[in-house]
């Protein structure tokens, strides 16, 4: 596989208050004559949430009948949790954390995959000798220990000869993890590309050496629902879904600057950067698609993506017990 070295432009993630918003959103879907659903992110403000923001602003959630309450995240975990409780309707969060929640006894689905192919990523210093695993050897990295790399983080130092006594491993609190690194207290964080890039350009400008790269394949964002929702809301997460179509294809096609003006608009106390955001954006959009989905509608999930990304789970352990990719995923909702 060819080694992707990834750079960017940003500022940090914010959290925003929404909740006026959200107490009002039910009440205007009725009077609209719409179909109210609750959307809950992975986690503060940032590029891969363009999508959703720009359909509402648009007005493409009321061209297929729905009025969409957005609420922003606290993690991927956390939404998936909320998720499976039926706390809220539906989630976009790092679908390689779903086979894991249904081995402990969530009953949720990923219903369309956009970002297909693996974005964790380990960020250096740009100007970094560093290229492989190897070379992290005596290195410092940081990282959280609910991160969606801590499965993965022995399996992949060993693709490297490397394990925890080689290299300095610092399990720090999430609100540590940005500081630690910017302020060269490690040589490397783990974390997502799309989302750490951007905004390390301004304090610490960095590549990204993708977990891919040493064989860690792990399923990037998309849309999850509980079961009953599946079963009982079918027409509205098929208007989601083609919603999202639309406005990740016109993001595609050029207008990544719009949708960074959405998130601006719509979290207007959030500090975005927009230079920023369309970086991420376009990060995001990077990670799309994947030689088995080549052809496929965005959102289409392939059983070669998420094969290898059970293969990965079980070399790693994070996986133990065996699931049929019917319990993970499925295109259904999927035009």
């Amino acid at each position: 596989m060819v080694s992707r070295n990834i750079t960017f432009s940003t500022t940090r993630r914010a959290f925003v208050a929404g909740s006026m918003a959200a107490l009002a959103a039910p009440a205007l879907g009725r009077a609209q004559g719409l179909e109210t659903v609750s959307a809950r992110m992975d986690f503060a403000p940032w590029g891969v949430q363009a999508a959703i923001h720009l359909a509402h602003v648009k007005g493409w959630f009321k061209d297929v009948g729905l009025n969409v309450d957005i609420q922003d995240g606290r993690g991927s975990a956390n939404t998936l949790q909320l998720v499976n409780a039926g706390q809220v309707d539906v989630g976009q969060v790092q679908l390689g954390l779903v086979p894991q929640a249904r081995v402990k006894g969530a009953q949720v689905r990923a219903f369309a995959g956009f970002g297909r192919a693996t974005d964790l990523c380990a960020a250096v210093d740009r100007d970094s000798s560093i290229k492989t695993v190897a070379d992290f050897r005596g290195k410092s990295i940081v990282c959280f220990a609910a991160s969606p790399w801590a499965p993965f983080i022995d399996y992949w130092l060993a693709q490297g000869g490397l394990d925890r006594t080689t290299v300095e491993l610092l399990l720090v609190d999430p609100a540590a993890l940005w500081s630690t690194y910017t302020t060269k207290r490690a040589d490397a964080i783990l974390s997502t590309g799309p989302s750490i890039l951007p905004p390390a350009e301004a304090v610490r400008p960095s590549k990204g050496i993708a977990a891919s790269d040493a064989g860690v394949n792990f399923p990037s964002y998309g849309l999850v629902a509980n079961e009953q929702v599946i079963a009982k809301r079918d027409h509205v997460l098929k208007g989601l879904v083609a919603s999202q179509q639309k406005a990740w294809a016109y993001l595609r096609d050029g207008h990544a600057e719009e949708g960074a003006e959405a998130m601006i608009q719509q979290r207007p106390n959030a500090k975005l950067d927009k230079a920023i955001l369309v970086n991420q954006i376009k990060l995001t959009i990077e990670t799309f698609d994947t030689p088995a989905t080549a052809g496929k509608p965005i959102g289409w999930q392939a059983d070669a993506d998420w094969n290898a990304a059970l293969d990965t789970m079980r070399k790693s352990k994070a996986l133990t017990t065996e699931l049929a990719l019917t319990d993970i995923f499925t295109n259904d909702f999927v035009a």
